[in-house]
């Protein structure tokens, strides 16, 4: 899956520890470029956090990520991980998962195509 959109918010880095080593986090908020824009917090984990550091506040971002959802005490999580990040056009912006449709002139009108239609409009 991919995510289309600006990065308007870089959180701090967070760093750890596990019974497998040393590991770090950081996560982006990405702002689609629909008609309703939408926020997206998303992961990047080890080191994708350093592909981080190409991109500034405002720069359009296209994310290739997996979806992940855990339970955890009859309550569902669910993790947007990056595993690629890369620079996007400003006319890349609104292809996030929008639907073209085409032109009024493009759509075939049913009165000039010779079908009958059963509604009463």
């Amino acid at each position: 899956m991919e995510v289309i959109g600006r990065l308007v918010k870089i959180l701090p880095e967070v760093k750890g520890t596990s019974k497998n080593g040393e590991w770090r986090k950081q996560e982006i908020i990405i702002e689609t470029a629909e008609q309703f824009p939408k926020k997206v917090c998303i992961s990047l984990w080890g080191d994708k956090v350093d592909a981080l550091a190409q991109f500034k506040m405002g720069d359009y971002i296209k994310a290739s990520i997996n979806l992940e959802s855990r339970e955890y005490n009859e309550r569902w999580y669910t993790d947007i991980r990056a595993w690629r990040l890369q620079s996007s056009t400003g006319e890349a912006q609104h292809s996030g998962g929008e639907e073209i449709l085409p032109s009024s002139t493009e759509m075939p009108n049913s009165a000039d195509s010779g079908q009958d239609d059963d509604l009463p409009f």
